[in-house]
């Protein structure tokens, strides 16, 4: 379970500083991504792209 946790909040991080480059590409907009706007800044919760890249990972993983 820890482990999981400390992978989505690596991806988090990740999709955190990366988030005006994937935007160009189209992600980020997946469902089960959240995008919450707190005194006019949006804040992205990117649930269903972490989860879809921890899946990509973990089977690139599996296969190596």
């Amino acid at each position: 379970m820890l482990k999981w946790l400390l992978v989505f909040v690596l991806c988090s991080l990740v999709f955190s500083s990366l988030r005006p480059l994937l935007a160009r590409l189209g992600l980020g907009r997946m469902p089960g991504d959240f995008r919450l706007y707190i005194r006019g800044t949006p804040v992205l919760i990117p649930l269903g792209s972490t989860l879809c890249f921890s899946l990509a990972f973990w089977l690139l993983a599996r296969l190596i």
